[in-house]
């Protein structure tokens, strides 16, 4: 009888509408996304979604020109180009030009030193310091319209009712809708690749296997792309990566790796880590034969390099997927390329991401956000919305070394992607030049004086 006297209308319903809210959740979740990446097939539901955006963002930006003029505020306007216009030219035509500037006499010849040479390395100084083009990469770029997000601009600032309530109600979108929907379809496409290729390295080695790990990757993916609600415009599918070849691109995000893969199978090289990482990285490799290194080992430049050669001497073995940069840079240029995936003497597919800042900001700066922060921030944004184009694969020529092989490459890369091609080593984003940088340049001084031809130095060679 006391069980009885215990029971609860009320409990009982809250249950029951418990209940229904998953069922439904779990339905829609199954029906407008997980099936659709199985298939790899969109509903247009996303480009509805970003062109909804796309009006917010322009009548968000339109209220705040507004409002400045207004009250009489002056508007942030970042650069987008350099600050000093620059054009190449060499150490010794540069130092001879001041020479000529500051005197009557011929010194196109002269050999010997002059106190007007040290304007050149002072102007050089003072041109780096007033407009840096490397530690700029490193930062988020700044964008000249609002998009809602108050990580984004610098003209963020209350300028209307209507607009604040519009912002607060995209928080509340943001965090409360879409970030525990991405969070559980992140989790959902991590779960389902870790078990499955669990599963499928059980199997023998053979097509079957190869196609099944294929279809395991490319689904898990899909969904891991539509928690980040992912907008991305393949070009010139024609040109994608081929078996026994090298996939090349530039890096912006760790999220790289998901957007190329969502298209296509590659085989990943990486370190081999710990914790959740290494738990995925082990069941991935039983599947496919990624190439996963001990952290003894990654500075063996000749062991990695066997490594890779070894895997695409397989032409039944998947393209490798390289970011031959080697850390992320902010989605406005290109830097310098590690010439070691140049070596290797395989077919080398260049591959240019490019992605929209409106939405979202997908650069990773590492020293600023974990990994575990980075990601939320992806998560709690509007949207990630990029273009990858797939360009024609690229050989080294006769007489062609690494180094001019991967020039050769990043410069068509940062062609294609509309971005900015700087020789400059990513490795400078914590590290400080190497003093064999300012050797050649000295060496270069003393060729001049000497009077030999001079040369113009290769950033390569220094880093």
């Amino acid at each position: 009888m006391g069980l009885f006297l215990d029971f609860n209308p009320f409990d009982n319903l809250l249950c029951i509408l418990l209940g229904i809210s998953f069922t439904v959740w779990f339905t829609l979740l199954l029906v407008f996304i997980i099936v659709p990446a199985i298939f790899g097939v969109s509903f247009g539901i996303r480009q509805l979604y970003m062109k909804t955006l796309l009006k917010i963002f322009e009548w968000a930006t339109h209220r705040i020109e507004r409002g400045a003029k207004d009250n009489n505020h002056l508007l942030y306007k970042p650069y987008s180009n350099a600050i000093i216009a620059k054009e190449p030219t060499s150490l010794e035509e540069e130092i001879k030009e001041i020479r000529r500037s500051g005197s009557n006499r011929d010194l196109d010849h002269a050999s010997e030193f002059e106190m007007s040479d040290i304007f050149y390395f002072c102007r050089q100084g003072v041109e780096s310091i007033m407009d840096d083009e490397v530690t700029k990469r490193f930062s988020a770029e700044e964008l000249e319209s609002w998009n809602l997000l108050t990580r984004s601009n610098y003209n963020f600032q209350h300028i209307s009712l209507r607009l604040t309530v519009l912002w607060g109600l995209g928080v509340v979108i943001r965090y409360g809708f879409l970030l525990p929907l991405r969070v559980t379809l992140a989790f959902t496409g991590v779960g389902l690749l870790v078990v499955l290729t669990s599963i499928i390295g059980f199997l023998p080695n053979g097509r079957m296997k190869n196609f099944l790990s294929e279809q395991v990757h490319l689904m898990c993916y899909r969904i891991c792309v539509r928690a980040l609600t992912a907008i991305i415009t393949y070009h010139d599918s024609e040109n994608k990566p081929k078996n026994g070849g090298i996939c090349v691109a530039n890096h912006t995000s760790p999220i790289d790796v998901i957007i190329l893969a969502s298209d296509g199978c590659y085989a990943m090289v990486g370190q081999i880590h710990g914790g959740l990482m290494g738990v995925i990285q082990k069941s991935m490799v039983k599947a496919c034969p990624h190439i996963w290194f001990e952290r003894s080992e990654v500075k063996d430049r000749h062991l990695v390099a066997k490594r890779l050669s070894d895997h695409v001497e397989d032409k039944t073995k998947l393209p490798i997927l390289i970011f031959p940069e080697g850390t992320c840079i902010n989605n406005t240029s290109v830097m310098m390329f590690k010439k070691g995936s140049f070596e290797i003497g395989s077919t080398v597919y260049p591959v240019a991401i490019k992605y929209d800042p409106r939405f979202g900001d997908a650069f990773w700066n590492s020293s600023q956000f974990g990994m575990v922060n980075y990601l939320l921030r992806m998560m709690s944004s509007w949207a990630i919305v990029c273009s990858v184009w797939y360009l024609p694969p690229m050989t080294r020529e006769e007489g062609e070394d690494a180094v001019q092989f991967a020039n050769r490459v990043k410069a068509a890369i940062a062609r294609q992607g509309g971005l900015v091609d700087l020789l400059w080593d990513g490795g400078l984003k914590r590290g400080k030049v190497k003093d064999t940088f300012k050797e050649e340049q000295q060496k270069l001084y003393s060729k001049m004086l000497a009077g030999q031809d001079s040369i113009l130095p290769t950033f390569q060679a220094v880093f």
